[in-house]
């Protein structure tokens, strides 16, 4: 009987930040277009479902990232709570009080800013 060699493991692709970025600015950056109005349709929902997929491609890379920080300091417990705000966002729901579908969008993207953010400063440690 022959041995089956085991697969090498896949060496997962470090994140785009400055695709997700990129994303954040099309709803939030107010110096690109101010008069611009906000995505809406086709084009709303696919950057929604964006957002959304690199928030759930980011947070848990984020939450990883924070748990080597000083249990019990004030950045763990930064970072852990944007994880968490994060991931809140996920499972709300677009709702007509709070700007419809596009402020969700927009909530969204805040959410990814900030983890953005974060993963950036926890790279740059030492």
């Amino acid at each position: 009987m022959q041995a089956i060699a085991p697969e090498p493991a896949l060496e997962e692709a470090p994140v785009d930040l400055e695709t997700m970025r990129a994303s954040v600015r099309l709803l939030l950056d107010p110096d690109a277009a101010p008069e611009a109005l906000p995505p809406t349709g086709a084009q709303l929902d696919a950057l929604t479902a964006t957002l959304r997929g690199h928030i759930q491609l980011l947070a848990p890379e984020v939450q990883q990232a924070a748990r080597q920080l000083t249990p019990g300091s004030i950045a763990r417990y930064s970072v852990l709570g944007c994880v968490w705000e994060a991931n809140s966002r996920l499972e709300a729901e677009p709702c007509r009080r709070y700007g419809g579908r596009v402020g969700y969008a927009r909530r969204l993207a805040r959410a990814l800013n900030a983890l953005v953010d974060h993963h950036e400063q926890l790279s740059s440690r030492p």
